[in-house]
């Protein structure tokens, strides 16, 4: 990681708050920005690239088929970040 993890896990924190909530909003459009526009750019500068992929063709790649699975595929976004926040939880606990 390029940068001190607590300011990470604290935009990951808020990002993380954000996708929730526009997930129970059903608020596609807001979600598709947060993905293309937020998470890739958090995913790059904590050196999670493989997220940054995910993010970035939840968007890009083809449309899906159905709201259903755009839904779907945006619960697996923030399941995998917060796979990232428990990564950096641990990262930062043992370098205190």
């Amino acid at each position: 990681m390029n940068t001190h993890p607590a300011p990470l896990q604290l935009s990951l924190e808020d990002l993380l708050g954000d996708m929730q909530h526009a997930r129970r909003h059903q608020d596609m459009s807001r979600l598709a920005l947060l993905a293309y526009c937020e998470v890739r750019r958090w995913a790059r500068q904590a050196g999670e690239l493989a997220l940054a992929e995910s993010a970035a063709a939840l968007v890009t790649r083809s449309p899906q088929a159905t709201r259903e699975q755009f839904m779907a595929e945006v619960d697996e976004l923030i399941g995998q970040l917060r796979e990232a926040h428990e990564r950096l939880v641990a990262a930062t606990a043992t370098s205190d």
